[in-house]
């Protein structure tokens, strides 16, 4: 026969040693006993205690500065937080890792997880992109210190995913200047991600949105700026149906030709500059 205890006894076992575990926890954490406490970092550490093993590696770890322990405390620390999910304490103490420590046998792995922690940090394209540049830059950093890696196919993936994100973000930012209405930072702005990401995937319509926005901002005009705003508009025509002539914005595109070489018939022909 099988003896089973009660469920209720099982719980109040289960809360006696919690609360025991509890109390040896916090004598060791008021103890001047250092060794001790190292002891029990390490215990923590490898039951995967994040919280009581990073408290512990904190209230050691200068004691043991200089010493060589202190490189093995302060990358668990780091990690400690890593898998705590607290990105940026992690980031900043890998960080620190690989500066205090740069030949150590860790420094490659603390290296590619600073760069780690700041691509978790990386938000949505919508929001400020500062860990996704500095992710970007800490895994080119990584992929030049370290070019025989293992770690460097996977360095290179993420550092496609995060400029995929910022090439989001630009064509974001640009789109908000077109959609108030502010034609000419619109155009400023779709330019400049066309420099900084040729490669994007939103290059049509982004060159057709710099067409529409030049035709807007001339229509929109007063008469004195109107001809040479006109003009431009016709010069990003031609550069657009150049790159896209079979393009599905080819109407609306015709349309906006059609109504500037209107607008500039009327304008003496020693006035115009056209070549069309």
């Amino acid at each position: 026969m099988v003896f089973q205890l009660p469920v209720s006894r099982i719980l109040l076992l289960l809360t006696l040693f919690l609360a025991a575990s509890c109390s040896q926890y916090e004598k060791l954490l008021k103890s001047d006993d250092f060794q001790r406490q190292m002891d029990a970092a390490y215990e923590y550490y490898e039951d995967e205690d994040w919280v009581r093993a990073a408290t512990l590696i904190e209230r050691v770890l200068p004691i043991y500065q200089g010493t060589r322990r202190a490189p093995e405390l302060s990358f668990m620390l780091a990690n400690c937080y890593y898998r705590r999910g607290d990105y940026i304490l992690a980031g900043h103490h890998f960080d620190r890792f690989v500066r205090d420590y740069p030949q150590d046998e860790n420094a490659q792995e603390a290296m590619f997880m600073r760069a780690y922690c700041n691509y978790m940090l990386s938000p949505r394209p919508s929001l400020d992109q500062t860990p996704t540049r500095r992710a970007i830059d800490q895994f080119t950093l990584f992929i030049n210190r370290y070019p025989d890696s293992d770690k460097v196919a996977e360095a290179r993936d993420l550092i496609a995913e995060l400029r995929n994100k910022l090439l989001e973000k630009s064509f974001l930012s640009a789109r908000l200047y077109y959609d108030m209405g502010d034609y000419r930072a619109a155009i400023i702005a779709f330019k400049n991600s066309l420099i900084d990401f040729p490669e994007t995937r939103h290059r049509e319509e982004i060159m057709f949105l710099i067409l529409k926005s030049s035709f807007l901002l001339a229509d929109n005009s007063v008469p004195d700026r109107q001809l040479e705003r006109f003009q431009n508009t016709v010069d990003e025509y031609y550069a657009f149906i150049e790159e896209y002539p079979d393009s599905r914005y080819r109407n609306e595109a015709d349309g906006f030709l059609s109504s500037s070489l209107r607008v500039l018939d009327n304008y003496p022909a020693n006035d115009l500059t056209l070549d069309y």
